[in-house]
């Protein structure tokens, strides 16, 4: 087998048990680091829900999310929160809701989950096109990252995308020594270091930048240590005051959008 992302050649690199129930093997790829569960064949069974409700912090993961995202659109992208953007695999909504309530104008996307918390804030091509996509935990349920990454930038007209994914380091952790792999899910089934997501980005023509947890892959190079200073926890707490006071909040003008359309 060859790997999605740099084509370099795969080798087994350890074996797990996947819902509770089937031996899978994992295989990796020493050149750009990519570690993927090999023919992940139930995945139609780990989705008879898009969100499991063993995903506790769900909640708190986007509340922390909307803030570093809002300070990194605003001051890292000479964006200043102008222009649309998308949130690809957005899941119920709760990230476009935050980020909406901020001032953004932030659109949902989503093939398999229901948008229970933004409806009529849908992205369709009509809007036009987007400054930025942002993919919260969505890498690692892919098999073919590449594509999808093209694709929806492609669809938003978008180059640059914003996005999360736990990344390790040197040899693939031991499968009971990393809680990332949720094996009792089995929703997760591609995991990445930074050389990976480095080659993913060379691919398609996207230079990388990472910092505290966020990841950026776009045209426009963004300097690590510009990233690691806006998404500080100081930035993260006074950064989303600011930039709400400054684009005004969206919440109201949202409610009084969705009674004319009742």
């Amino acid at each position: 087998m060859t790997c999605p992302i740099c084509s370099g050649p795969m080798r087994p690199a350890f074996t797990a048990q996947v819902l509770l129930k089937y031996t899978v093997e994992y295989e990796v790829c020493d050149t750009c680091g990519f570690l993927r569960a090999h023919e992940p064949h139930w995945l139609n069974e780990a989705y008879s829900s898009a969100i499991v409700a063993a995903d506790t912090g769900l909640v708190m993961r986007n509340i922390s999310l909307a803030r570093k995202v809002a300070v990194v659109l605003y001051w890292g992208m000479d964006e200043r929160g102008k222009g649309q953007y998308l949130d690809s695999a957005g899941g119920y909504g709760m990230l476009v809701r935050l980020m909406r309530d901020l001032g953004f104008d932030f659109y949902w996307k989503d093939k398999y989950c229901d948008n229970l918390i933004v409806p009529g804030f849908e992205y369709k091509e009509a809007l036009g096109p987007c400054r930025v996509v942002t993919a919260v935990e969505v890498l690692e349920h892919l098999t073919d990252p590449l594509a999808f990454v093209r694709e929806t930038l492609d669809l938003a007209g978008a180059d640059t995308l914003l996005f999360t994914t736990e990344l390790y380091e040197g040899d693939p952790p031991s499968p009971d020594a990393w809680w990332y792999y949720a094996f009792s899910t089995g929703q997760h089934i591609g995991f990445y270091q930074r050389r990976t997501l480095e080659a993913l980005g060379a691919r398609l023509g996207l230079s990388l930048s990472s910092a505290n947890g966020l990841h950026i892959l776009s045209k426009k190079k963004i300097n690590d240590r510009l990233l690691k200073l806006l998404t500080s926890r100081w930035m993260a707490l006074v950064g989303p005051w600011w930039i709400r006071h400054q684009l005004g909040s969206k919440t109201m003008s949202d409610h009084e959008l969705m009674l004319t359309r009742r």
